[in-house]
């Protein structure tokens, strides 16, 4: 779990983060959601350590990692996987070559040992005969695949995941969505997701936070949000026209069932 306690960020006058408190549940696919702007970016830097907050805290688990020392801090980065947006691998190494770049960085192991580890997690991520391939010889879709193939060969408690739709076509988003929660579930892995894709949250959702201007607007479940009569969450949700009947429906129906319940 990372838990996220009264959190500030300014960047000279301007104030990014507000005062956010959240706790990012193992097992779970935690998503940031929220506007352009609204801090989701500045929150995920903070939470891998790439910006320092003005105030507040950060815990993995109980390691508090804002006065962890450089040691400490080493250690928990090998329990961390990133998947960037636009997966961001090498172009001149190969498939192979990229998912085995973090095991030559954090661990002392035999090439043979490595070529192991990396040929698990391309099945894993269902990816056969592509260990040679380069990134510009492989679909969207794939690289993406490559992506969390890297983000996950060292076994992380803690995974980031940024847009990790971002690019793909409507099926590919569905199918990347189903690996990382599959992933999430069986490794019990701490997963934070930041996204503006809403199939995502209503495919994934198990805990989200939705930041407004800096704050914690509102916070549930993928089934809470259909209920939720929070208005900010609503006209970003349920923007279009037709979203909005969708929910509508959704309540009609469940209002429908629970008189339905009482009379019996």
């Amino acid at each position: 779990m990372i838990t996220v306690s009264n959190l500030k960020k300014s960047f000279g006058d301007k104030l990014v983060l507000q005062d956010v408190s959240f706790n990012f549940l193992p097992g779970k696919c935690n998503l940031i959601i929220g506007t352009s702007g609204s801090g989701k970016t500045v929150l995920m830097k903070c939470l891998v350590g790439l910006f320092t907050p003005d105030a507040g805290e950060i815990a993995y688990n109980d390691q508090n990692i804002l006065t962890a020392t450089t040691e400490e801090r080493k250690q928990l980065r090998q329990q961390v996987g990133m998947l960037f947006q636009g997966s961001a691998l090498f172009d001149s190494m190969t498939v192979e070559e990229n998912i085995m770049f973090p095991l030559n960085m954090f661990t002392k192991d035999s090439v043979d040992k490595k070529l192991k580890r990396v040929n698990e997690t391309l099945e894993r991520v269902n990816l056969k005969d592509v260990n040679k391939k380069f990134p510009s010889e492989i679909s969207g879709g794939m690289k993406k695949r490559v992506g969390i193939a890297r983000a996950i060969v060292l076994n992380p408690k803690y995974l980031f995941c940024d847009e990790p739709n971002s690019g793909l076509d409507p099926q590919t988003s569905m199918v990347i969505d189903k690996l990382i929660q599959d992933l999430t579930s069986e490794f019990n892995t701490t997963t934070i997701i930041n996204t503006h894709d809403m199939n995502s949250v209503m495919e994934i959702g198990d805990n989200i936070l939705y930041l407004h201007q800096g704050k914690k607007q509102w916070h549930g479940t993928r089934h809470d949000i259909i209920y939720s009569k929070d208005e900010l969450l609503n006209k970003f949700i349920f923007a279009s026209e037709f979203l909005q009947d969708a929910k509508q429906m959704r309540m009609i129906e469940a209002e429908a069932l629970q008189e339905s319940a009482k009379k019996t």
